[in-house]
């Protein structure tokens, strides 16, 4: 028996509608639409275009519908910790907040002062990033109280199903990002969000991966010249979906880093820690498919390649990434290092000079050519793993002797063999499609069609292939000699 599927699957740089098809046990992917996607500036702010997004989802339903007829399923992930607020009157206040917006700073002292970072972590087990979502609230409460009352918070995905479906629903994995969910009790911490002056009416009853979100609008239908079409809860937060499909078919834990515009190292728990080591440690505890926790650290991951290459762009040196990728091989590689975790690489910049002005003022002498800028970010990324890896050991009382990544960052075979080196572990790195994947193999097991996530990741582990990279030894000296350097960074 065939069925289709349709993945929405929105990242922070791009969007995709991809179709996936489940026969004989086996699964394979295509790309139907794909679209740039980015923040846009209104009223001195960095929003999203919620008008924009829907018209491209439905852009790429209609390509389905046209060459596919109607899929079995819908589901729809994004990035996380944004949301947006539908008003009384059905309709969205404003667009959606972009996470890099700065009207987050210094928010989190002000919340700090009525829920201490303690208090909180103990509770949300969430790390501490400037824009997570009970930060962008306290500032959305700050500055427009009126959008607050009598409205509901959808978080990103949420916001999409409900323009498709018609119906308010908040699904858990992506709700697990905003630290005002209780990590133990997989449900809204009410004493948090009481205390931080928040109307508990805006807050929608938790729903969870595997289960149906409801179907097509009348609206939609007649526009889209369709019949009624199925919406499935996903791993709606890309990351859970991502490592969803992580193909780790063994009994043993296992190791991940999602890679992408973020990397997003950690492992799967069935319980969340919450001790003071993890917080200092700066471990977040999501949630994930099947009641799993995602124990893992949040690192400024690809974001500074995409940033080079959007400034060298401008500057008429059109680099492919594969171009980029070439570059490492005529650098030498150790000799300039980045911390990915400083505030000067976190927002919108001219990523190329930042990053040589910041080598200059940390001693380590002047970069004067782009591949020495590419070389500097894949080292860096891979030390980061490194630390972030023995971190996780201890936290966990866990030895991983091999890590799996996966999404977009698996093509950058450089910074595959990198880690592999830098961690001293084997990395299997794919499948590259992991969000989509996970999102299709979630709807597919809610329909029945696949009996758990073990199954699943059997069938992800049959269906697509993987790269194994070995720590190679030509870099490993190198690279102990540059961590204590790369340690002592700021």
């Amino acid at each position: 028996m065939r069925r289709t599927f349709l993945a929405f699957d929105l990242g922070a740089s791009s969007g995709r509608a991809m179709l996936g098809k489940m026969t004989d046990g086996k699964m394979d992917i295509t790309e139907v639409h794909r679209f740039q996607n980015g923040p846009i500036k209104t009223d001195q702010s960095l929003q999203w275009d919620i008008d924009a997004l829907f018209a491209e989802l439905k852009t790429g339903l209609r390509k389905v519908l046209t060459t596919e007829g109607t899929p079995s399923g819908i589901g729809i992930d994004t990035w996380g910790v944004d949301y947006g607020i539908v008003g009384s009157k059905g309709k969205f206040i404003r667009n959606p907040y972009h996470y890099r917006d700065s009207r987050t700073e210094g928010i989190a002292e002000k919340v700090y002062r009525i829920v201490s970072e303690k208090e909180l972590y103990s509770k949300t087990g969430i790390q501490f990033l400037p824009f997570n979502t009970i930060f962008q609230l306290f500032a959305h409460k700050i500055q427009h109280p009126e959008d607050l009352r009598g409205g509901f918070m959808l978080t990103m995905p949420d916001a999409l199903y409900y323009l498709f479906i018609g119906k308010v629903s908040c699904e858990y994995t992506h709700a697990s990002t905003s630290g005002l969910l209780n990590a133990n009790k997989r449900n809204w911490d009410w004493n948090i969000i009481s205390k931080l002056g928040f109307d508990k009416k805006i807050f929608s009853a938790i729903s969870f991966p595997c289960s149906s979100a409801g179907h097509l609008s009348s609206e939609n239908r007649k526009e889209l010249s369709c019949g009624g079409i199925n919406f499935y809860h996903v791993g709606s937060h890309d990351t859970a979906s991502a490592v969803a499909a992580a193909p780790a078919v063994e009994d043993s834990p296992f190791a991940y880093i999602s890679c992408g515009t973020w990397a997003l190292l950690g492992t799967e728990l069935k319980n969340p820690i919450l001790s003071e080591d993890a917080r200092k440690s700066n471990y977040t505890n999501e949630g994930g498919v099947d009641g799993r926790i995602r124990f893992l650290t949040n690192i400024t991951g690809l974001w500074l390649l995409q940033e080079c290459k959007r400034n060298w762009d401008a500057e008429g040196k059109k680099y492919s990434y594969a171009q980029m990728t070439e570059m490492t091989e005529i650098s030498e590689p150790m000799k300039f290092l980045v911390n990915p975790a400083n505030p000067k690489f976190l927002s919108p910049r001219n990523m190329s000079e930042t990053i040589k002005q910041y080598c200059a003022e940390t001693g380590q002498g002047q970069i004067h050519d782009d591949a020495s800028v590419v070389r500097c970010v894949i080292d860096s990324l891979a030390l980061c793993f490194r630390i972030k890896i023995e971190e996780l050991e201890k936290l966990c009382s866990t030895q991983y002797r091999k890590v799996h990544i996966i999404g977009g960052g698996c093509q950058n075979k450089p910074l595959m063999q990198c880690a592999a080196d830098c961690m001293q572990r084997d990395v299997y790195a794919g499948p590259v499609e992991a969000t989509a994947i996970g999102n299709i193999m979630t709807q597919a097991i809610a329909l029945g069609e696949i009996r758990s996530l073990s199954q699943g990741r059997k069938i992800v582990a049959e269906s697509f292939p993987l790269d194994l990279y070995k720590p190679a030894g030509s870099l490993i000296a190198k690279m102990e000699k540059a961590l204590p350097l790369f340690r002592a960074l700021p």
